[in-house]
């Protein structure tokens, strides 16, 4: 019995893209790994375009391919690492629908996974995206980099190969806001870096906007990162301190100044505002913490299915 290989391709709105990639991942891995079988799983996240029906003939026509429809849109990090747990394979290729994850990298992820490699993660090196994103990406890796205890890996998107035993341990975290790419370096598996340049999307657009983006960059700064409870510590110190200084300091000046009343009232009200714009910035970062805090009390499911196909053809697969 051939061992089996998954491939798990999430979307949300990616009518032009479903099959042309369903047909290329079909093909390489028909081509280049004949000694292993596969299936091939679709995890939507609720798309409002024609996703769905395209999906519902792919496998109809290939009952190796299965899918999940999402019953709403539960964001770009739950419904991918929900999808993960749902593969049946001794390791699972993730990549994305729209071709900016090359597919001919799976048999050199499978090469590695052969070797002993737990994790194989395709690491960007080269983009043709936008510049300023680029250059905004690789400014906040550096950060996060700086700033977190643990390892980040750099330009990495989630794109990889995992292993079974690493899939059993996501199993088990019950993350109801889990960050992929901070998990994967987190825990420690033996890893393999491979590089490779992001291609332009196929087709269709992008749904990565910028407050996606933020979205993303705020869940791994809570979630990997005390830095920011650290400088709102340190930073409400030293901003106490300073107010305490310039009340002393107005205090001593009106009391040998006090037949000038109205003098430096203007820098008074500049400082005023600064402290309290600086107050507010702290507020909202330490925000950010207490919601991150509060979805994981709630401990809500990662997604929600609404249906599953293929799913009952396990012999099949065999």
């Amino acid at each position: 019995m051939k061992t089996l290989i998954s491939v798990l391709i999430p979307c949300y709105n990616e009518q032009e893209n479903v099959i042309p990639i369903s047909q290329a991942v079909e093909q390489v891995l028909q081509k280049e790994l004949p000694q292993y079988d596969y299936e091939i799983l679709f995890i939507d996240n609720c798309s409002t375009d024609n996703t769905r029906p395209l999906l519902r003939e792919i496998c109809r026509n290939n009952k190796k391919v299965r899918a999940i429809f999402n019953a709403r849109n539960f964001g770009q990090f739950n419904s991918p690492y929900y999808g993960i747990q749902q593969t049946k394979g001794a390791c699972t290729i993730s990549l994305c629908c729209d071709f900016q994850d090359p597919v001919e990298l799976i048999p050199v992820f499978v090469h590695e996974w052969e070797k002993g490699a737990r994790i194989v993660a395709g690491i960007k090196t080269q983009s043709d995206e936008n510049k300023l994103v680029r250059f905004l990406r690789t400014c906040y890796y550096k950060i996060i980099h700086k700033m977190s205890q643990v390892e980040q890996i750099e330009h990495f998107t989630g794109f990889g190969l995992y292993d079974k035993s690493f899939i059993d341990v996501l199993r088990n975290l019950h993350d109801p806001t889990p960050f992929l790419r901070g998990i994967v370096a987190e825990l420690g598996f033996k890893r393999v870096d491979i590089p490779y340049r992001q291609a332009r999307r196929k087709a269709g657009k992008t749904h990565n906007d910028w407050y996606s983006l933020f979205d993303a960059a705020m869940l791994s700064f809570t979630s990997y990162t005390k830095v920011g409870l650290r400088f709102a510590t340190f930073g409400g110190i030293a901003v106490s301190l300073l107010s305490i200084a310039v009340a002393i300091y107005y205090l001593v000046y009106k009391l040998l100044h006090w037949y000038t009343f109205s003098a430096g009232i203007i820098p008074l009200i500049i400082g005023t505002f600064l402290l309290g714009g600086i107050q507010l910035f702290f507020i909202g970062f330490l925000g950010e913490y207490i919601m991150s805090m509060n979805n994981r009390i709630m401990n809500r499911p990662l997604v929600v299915e609404e249906e599953r196909i293929n799913f009952d053809e396990e012999k099949e697969l065999q």
